[in-house]
C-alpha cells in the first residue's frame, strides 16, 4: 500500500506553525496507531508555540507539562521520537536515561545533556546562518578561486588606473618588470582593460566547471582564539577534558597562516566555509541558540524505567535513585554551566519513555513523578497492527526490501495472504516468547528472505511471494518453542 508523500508544510514552516491535528498526520505516516501518545505529544509541542504570545508576565509562569510514555517495547516510543526529531526545527535530543550515574559512580554527569542540547541548537543556528549568508560566500568564493587561478596586476597599477596624477618615481620603477620601463598611463589603463576582459573569460569557464580538476594554491589560517570558547575544567567533569584541551591547544597557534594544493571542486568548498565562517556573527548565532535552547528545547529521554529504584535499598538501586535526585532539579529548572553560557533549564519539555516490565512509575521518587503530570500508556501491538506496519508507513519493511532487492534488478512482490501470514506469525511468536513488538517483523522478515538476499543477482527477476512461502520458510519458527537466536 502506498502512502501520500511528506507534505510541503512540513519542510517550508516551522514546527510550531503546524497544528496538534497536523503533527498527528505527519506521525501516522510513519507510527501505526497509538494515537493517545500521539495527541499528548502533539499538545505538548503546540502549547510551546502558544506559550510565545501570551503576554509577557504570564510567559515565565508557564511551565512545560512533561510527558511520561508507558509501554512495552516495540510499540512506537522511540519512534515517536525520531519522528519528532525530523518534524521539529528547535532542539531535540534523545538520550538513553541508563547512560547516567549519580556523581561519585562512573558514568556520565545529568547536566552533560544540557550541554549536548545547547550543542545542537548552536549547529542549528550557525547552519541556518550559513545558509543566509550562502550567495555572497558562493560570490566571493568564486573570486577568490579566480585570483589564484589568475593573478591580479600589482597593487601599484590599480592605483595608476584610479589617480590622474602622475606616479612618483619608485612607483615608476617597481611597475618596470611587468608593465614595461616607461609604462604610461594609457598603457597601464589599457592592460588593465584586458586583465578585466580575461578575468571575465575565467569566470565564464569557471562557472561552466571547465577548471574543477585543475589544482590551485589556497591559503588557510589556524582557528582564531576568539572562536575558542574555553571551559571553566571544574565546572565540567571530567568528560568534557579533552574537548577543552584540544581547544586550549589549538588556541596557541592562532593567525598561522600556511598554502595548500587542492583541486578547484575541492577549493571551493573549503573557501565557501571558510568565508561562510566569517561572514556569520558567531557571537549573535551563540546567544539565538542560547535562547532557542531555553524556550524551545525537547529532550526525549527514553529507559527511564532503567533508572527506577526497586525499594532495595542497596546495590545499583542506590545509583539508580541518585540518579533521579540528579535529574530532579534540571526537570523542574535549574541553570547548567555549557562552553556556550548559562542555560537554564525551566522551559525545556521532557518527555520520557520505558517499557516498566520489572519496575512501575511509581517506584520513581516522587518528586520526579510530579514532575512528568501527563502519562499515556502505549498498547501491544494487535495483528492488524502489525500488518499495517508492514505496508503503510514511508518507511515500512516490505517497502525497504523491494528497494534493496530493485538494485540487482529484481521485482519483488507479496500477496495480500502472504502479509497477513507474517503478521500472523511475528504476533504468535510475541505471544509465546518475550514480546518485542514490531522489532519481531525485521526478525521474521530476514528469516524469510534469507535465500533470495543471498542468491540474488543469480535468481529469476520476478519474485512473487505467497502464503504457502511463508509457511515453509517460517514453520520452523512457529514450532520451535526454543526462539532464542531468532531474537534480535
Amino acid at each position: 500500500m502506498e502512502s501520500e508523500p511528506i507534505s510541503e508544510k512540513v519542510t517550508e514552516t516551522s514546527l510550531d506553525e503546524l497544528t496538534p491535528a497536523e503533527i498527528v498526520r505527519e506521525l501516522d505516516k510513519y507510527i501505526i496507531g497509538q494515537s493517545e501518545a500521539k495527541k499528548a505529544v502533539a499538545i505538548a509541542l503546540r502549547n510551546r508555540a502558544r506559550r510565545k504570545n501570551v503576554p509577557k508576565e504570564l510567559q515565565d509562569e508557564i511551565s512545560p507539562k512533561n510527558i511520561i510514555m508507558i509501554g512495552p517495547t516495540g510499540v512506537g516510543k522511540t519512534e515517536v521520537a525520531r519522528r519528532l526529531a525530523k518534524l521539529n526545527d528547535a532542539p531535540f535530543l534523545k538520550i538513553e536515561a541508563s547512560k547516567f550515574t549519580e556523581v561519585g559512580y562512573v558514568g556520565r554527569d545529568v547536566e552533560s545533556m544540557i550541554r549536548d542540547l545547547v550543542n545542537i541548537a548552536v549547529n542549528q543556528v550557525k547552519t541556518k546562518a550559513i545558509k543566509d549568508v550562502k550567495k555572497d560566500a558562493e560570490k566571493m568564493t568564486e573570486d577568490r578561486i579566480l585570483d589564484c587561478l589568475i593573478p591580479p596586476p600589482p597593487p601599484a597599477a590599480v592605483q595608476q588606473t584610479d589617480n590622474k596624477e602622475s606616479p612618483p618615481q619608485e612607483s615608476a620603477s617597481s611597475l618596470s618588470t611587468t608593465l614595461g620601463p616607461v609604462a604610461s598611463p594609457p598603457e597601464i589603463k589599457k592592460k588593465m582593460q584586458s586583465y578585466a576582459a580575461t578575468r571575465e573569460k575565467f569566470r565564464d569557464k569557471l562557472q561552466k566547471g571547465q577548471f574543477e580538476e585543475k589544482y590551485i594554491e589556497v591559503e588557510s589560517r589556524e582557528p582564531q582564539l576568539r572562536n575558542a570558547f574555553i571551559e571553566f575544567i571544574p565546572e565540567q567533569g571530567m568528560e568534557q577534558m579533552d574537548q577543552i584541551m584540544q581547544q586550549m591547544v589549538g588556541s596557541l597557534s592562532q593567525g598561522g597562516q600556511k598554502k595548500k594544493k587542492m583541486k578547484v571542486a575541492d577549493a571551493r568548498k573549503y573557501l565557501e566555509t571558510q568565508i561562510s565562517d566569517k561572514l556569520i556573527d558567531m557571537d549573535k548565532v551563540v546567544a539565538n541558540a542560547v535562547e532557542l535552547t531555553e524556550n524551545m528545547g525537547i529532550i526525549f529521554l527514553d529507559e527511564i524505567d532503567k533508572i527506577a529504584s526497586r525499594e532495595s535499598g542497596k546495590g545499583p538501586d542506590v545509583s539508580r535513585e541518585g540518579v533521579q535526585r540528579d535529574l530532579l532539579p534540571l526537570v523542574e529548572g535549574s541553570s547548567v554551566n555549557t562552553r556556550f553560557g548559562v542555560v537554564k533549564t525551566d522551559h525545556i519539555l521532557f518527555i520520557a519513555s520505558g517499557a516498566f516490565h520489572v519496575s512501575k512509575p511509581s517506584d520513581l521518587i516522587p518528586e520526579l513523578q510530579g514532575r512528568f503530570p501527563i502519562r499515556v500508556e502505549l498498547n501491544p501491538l494487535s495483528v492488524d497492527d502489525l500488518l499495517r506496519i508492514l505496508t503503510e508507513p514511508k518507511n515500512c519493511l516490505v517497502r525497504q526490501y523491494k528497494a534493496l532487492l530493485s538494485t540487482e534488478h529484481i521485482t519483488l512482490d507479496f500477496s495480500d495472504d502472504a502479509l497477513k501470514t507474517i503478521a500472523n506469525i511475528a504476533h504468535e511468536v510475541n505471544l509465546s516468547m518475550f514480546n518485542i513488538g514490531a522489532r519481531r517483523l525485521a526478525t521474521v522478515m530476514e528469516k524469510l528472505l534469507e535465500d533470495i538476499l543471498f542468491n540474488a543477482p543469480n535468481t529469476e527477476k520476478n519474485i512473487t511471494i505467497s502464503s504457502e512461502y511463508v509457511v515453509s520458510r517460517l514453520k520452523d519458527i512457529k514450532e520451535n518453542k526454543d526462539l532464542s537466536k531468532y531474537i534480535l
